[in-house]
């Protein structure tokens, strides 16, 4: 089951996997139908946002059902009791869209992967030093998205990062040329219009597309 996993290999499977689709969702149902068309597509990391209503048990049911075949994690998390209560729910991964010392501690203290965000240098190194396994850059495309990444990585050669932001099925292969460990993919992998239009294999299939392109081998 997915909570004898080690950090080292939910750490493993996030770089062989290198695309974690950002589920948003209007409701918990939704949420759920999204995981289910990401998997038939072939991606095996999901991260569900705490934006989603009932979240904690999106990540629980999730966990449920295909912690065995996918690595489960939670998104949008801001604080430690948070970060706690998805574990518990199986969530095997924790992302932050800032650092927040708390979570930080939170996730040591568990063992989990824990990726805070974070924008400048100062904020990567800080980031980095207080635990996270992964840095989330947020928002990477404000700053110039690959070519930013690249700039970061010149200096910062030993950070893992993944960007998180203006991540395209055009520009995915440029993000992970310029070193990311893997990329964070909101609404340009999970479009719920899609869901909403009765166009599910759309959104199957475009999984895929980004499955392929973070593992074009």
């Amino acid at each position: 089951m997915s909570g004898t996993r080690s950090k080292q290999e939910v750490l493993a499977w996030i770089a062989h996997t290198r695309i974690v689709p950002v589920v948003r969702a209007g409701s918990a149902d939704e949420a759920l139908q999204a995981v289910e068309a990401l998997l038939e597509g072939g991606i095996d990391v999901l991260e569900i946002t705490m934006t989603v209503p009932g979240a904690v048990e999106v990540v629980r049911e999730v966990a449920a059902r295909h912690g065995d075949r996918a690595l489960v994690g939670a998104g949008t998390v801001l604080d430690a009791r948070t970060a706690e209560a998805c574990v518990e729910a199986g969530a095997r991964f924790v992302v932050s869209p800032a650092l927040d010392e708390p979570t930080a501690k939170a996730c040591r203290a568990m063992d989990i992967v824990h990726a805070p965000g974070a924008l400048t240098p100062t904020e990567v190194v800080a980031a980095h030093r207080a635990g996270g396994d992964v840095v989330k850059v947020f928002p990477c495309d404000a700053l110039g998205g690959a070519s930013y990444l690249k700039s970061l990585k010149a200096p910062l050669p030993h950070i893992p990062l993944m960007p998180t932001g203006g991540v395209t099925l055009q520009n995915v292969g440029a993000f992970l040329a310029a070193g990311a460990v893997a990329v964070g993919v909101g609404g340009n992998l999970v479009d719920l219009k899609l869901l909403r239009e009765g166009r599910r294999e759309e959104l199957v299939a475009r999984a895929r597309a980004f499955r392929d392109a973070g593992r074009p081998d």
